[in-house]
């Protein structure tokens, strides 16, 4: 076996007598790819830092063979001191490199090589670090989150660039495809230790799960006893992973349906959450277009989301992501077209800002609204610490300002904020950014136990693969393509993934589908019967009188002490609110059958 190009041996390092890492090793022979994984706050970044010889450690030893040039990517990059991304770049490079690598991978990431650093956004930042990083060709790339903030074009075109490249890797990363893409070996940081799977990631949850496992029942054995937080911590991660296999299969099951037909006889489970049942048909889009200056960023743009649906929008930066799900919750008036929302629409928003709070608002006021030591989730009071405890925060943080918080941790407060609101309807743009890989469990759980819809702006395909059950992609010049399932059901249907340098006439590159994966149209009635045409026209009128009778009914056994005064009149009306929500349902499903029918007609 070929001797390591970088190797850590037994490291430790602390920090104000706490210590982060007691003994951590890393080995990187020729061509390795590693990722290396553990939970927030674990110490990765710090120990990919004494891997590129930026700062010391207390105690063990660094090799780096002779010779060997070694780059590294960090999370926040600095560019300060450079007149532009072009001289940020070539600076980076060796002697005797070719200078015209700088502006090759520049181009390739989407920058002309004049953009002024101080002006730069974090994407464009990340997109002129990896340029600098990548053009040298070093022996060992160590990589810090390298698809934090890019879009999924430049996330597709650094995997393919780094599956090619001859540089051994080491990977942190929240992006689990990404990691699956890349690695070969793994490496777990748990504890201030690291150990070691000569495996992909691919492989890395189930290996870790039985680790932890075989070390809970030597704990029995031994009769140690392990402190709760600690334990929570480590070892909730197996049994939220095992919760998600589940949920993975009733997500299959749901696309399956919207494969087949998307029809109001859908057989899914459907519970009323914190917010009012919307109704059955909850955005109705019709030739929708809109224009911003001189681009268009929708061009007659149709959709119908249905109660249950778990949208998720993909493309490009730039392609009209955000302007898209704004045109669909009504946030923003289309120049063409029809939106029309469903009855009972509650909406809940993540935007992609985080900047809905004051820095020094503490977390429990963050999270209570000020004054409280509860949270009412979905009509139950819950403690501010244990709805802490589910967003993987400790009891110790109860008063830690908001500026005090990493990234993550903010985007996790943002995320219980927004399902703490009653709603029906869940709008989360961008909502894996900074998130880590057990965060994105607990979003994915969350998710999968909301009863509403959701509208999900994402660049991360296992989050997509695991939560929708539409995905929508931008074509290019304002077109878009609904299609059901999640990332990998879109790209076995269309070809190709988001095309990384997709410009104004350049959607013919895209791959066509063959006619027998289109969406070919069944033979349809020419024409409603008089019957179907006179319940068209009064079941909606219906509809109206029963949402009276439910609201006066829910009304009236919500008043104080109404049981108590008469039990069996209570008795009564709950019978009767229970056979006047079945009949809505009943006839709510019937007027949307024929809705779509009368639809498919007039469209023939």
């Amino acid at each position: 076996m070929a001797p390591p190009l970088l190797a850590l041996q037994n490291v430790s390092l602390s920090f104000g007598g706490a210590p982060l890492l007691t003994e951590a090793s890393l080995s990187v022979s020729p061509g390795e790819r590693v990722a290396l994984v553990g939970r927030n706050g674990s110490g990765k970044s710090t120990l990919l830092k004494i891997a590129a010889g930026i700062i010391d450690f207390d105690d063990g030893t660094r090799f780096v063979q002779p010779g060997v040039t070694v780059k590294y990517l960090p999370q926040e990059p600095d560019l300060e001191g450079f007149a532009t991304t072009l001289d940020y770049v070539t600076k980076g490079l060796g002697p005797g490199q070719d200078p015209y690598c700088a502006p090759y991978f520049l181009e390739q990431l989407g920058l002309t090589g004049n953009e002024n650093p101080r002006e730069l956004s974090g994407g464009e930042k990340r997109r002129a670090a990896l340029a600098r990083v990548l053009a040298p060709e070093p022996d060992v790339l160590l990589l810090d989150e390298p698809t934090n903030h890019l879009d999924l074009p430049a996330i597709e075109w650094l995997e393919s660039q780094l599956k090619t490249t001859k540089s051994a890797l080491v990977l942190i990363s929240h992006d689990r495809t990404f990691l699956k893409a890349l690695s070969r070996k793994t490496l777990w940081l748990d504890a201030g230790q690291t150990r070691e799977l000569m495996r992909g990631f691919e492989h890395f949850e189930k290996w870790r799960d039985s680790v932890l496992e075989e070390e809970e029942l030597a704990r029995h054995k031994l009769g140690r006893k392990v402190v709760a937080e600690e334990h929570w911590l480590r070892y909730g991660v197996t049994a939220r992973r095992k919760r998600n296999v589940r949920r993975l299969k009733q997500l299959n099951q749901m696309r399956a349906h919207h494969s087949e037909q998307r029809n109001p006889r859908s057989e899914i489970n459907i519970n009323v959450a914190a917010g009012k049942q919307s109704g059955m048909i909850v955005i109705d889009a019709k030739s929708v277009s809109k224009t911003i200056g001189s681009r268009t960023l929708v061009r007659d743009f149709s959709l119908r989301v249905l109660r249950g649906d778990r949208v998720a929008i993909v493309g490009p930066n730039g392609a009209g992501k955000t302007t898209l799900i704004n045109l669909l919750i009504g946030n923003l008036a289309p120049d063409a077209g029809e939106v029309r929302l469903g009855t009972n629409i509650e909406l809940a928003l993540l935007d992609q800002t985080r900047s809905a709070l004051a820095p020094q608002t503490s977390l429990k006021d963050a999270l209570t609204g000020g004054g409280k030591d509860t949270v009412l989730i979905n009509g139950v009071q819950k403690h501010v610490i244990a709805y802490m405890k589910d967003f993987l925060f400790t009891p110790e943080q109860l008063m830690t300002p908001l500026i005090a918080l990493s990234g993550g941790e903010r985007a996790r407060v943002m995320l219980a904020r927004a399902l703490a609101l009653p709603s029906n309807v869940l709008v989360l743009d961008e909502p894996t950014n900074d998130l880590d890989l057990e965060t994105l469990d607990l979003l994915q759980e969350t998710i999968a136990e909301y009863a509403g819809t959701v509208l999900a702006v994402s660049h991360d395909r296992d989050f997509i693969n695991r939560v929708a059950t539409i995905t929508i992609i931008a074509e290019g010049e304002g077109r878009w393509t609904s299609y059901a399932g999640g990332y990998a059901d879109m790209l076995a249907l269309r070809g190709a993934g988001v095309c990384a340098h997709l410009k104004e006439g350049e959607t013919g590159k895209i791959k066509k589908l063959p006619a027998s994966q289109q969406h070919q149209p069944v033979p349809k009635k020419q024409k409603l019967s008089f019957k179907e045409k006179h319940a068209l026209e009064t079941l909606p009128a219906r509809m109206v009188e029963l949402e009276a009778r439910i609201g006066h009914l829910e009304t009236r056994l919500s008043e104080a002490g109404f049981f108590q005064k008469n039990p069996d009149a209570f008795t009564l009306a709950g019978d009767e609110l229970a056979r006047a929500r079945a009949e809505h349902e009943k006839i709510e499903n019937q007027w949307l059958e024929l809705e779509i029918l009368r639809e498919e007609i007039e469209g023939n």
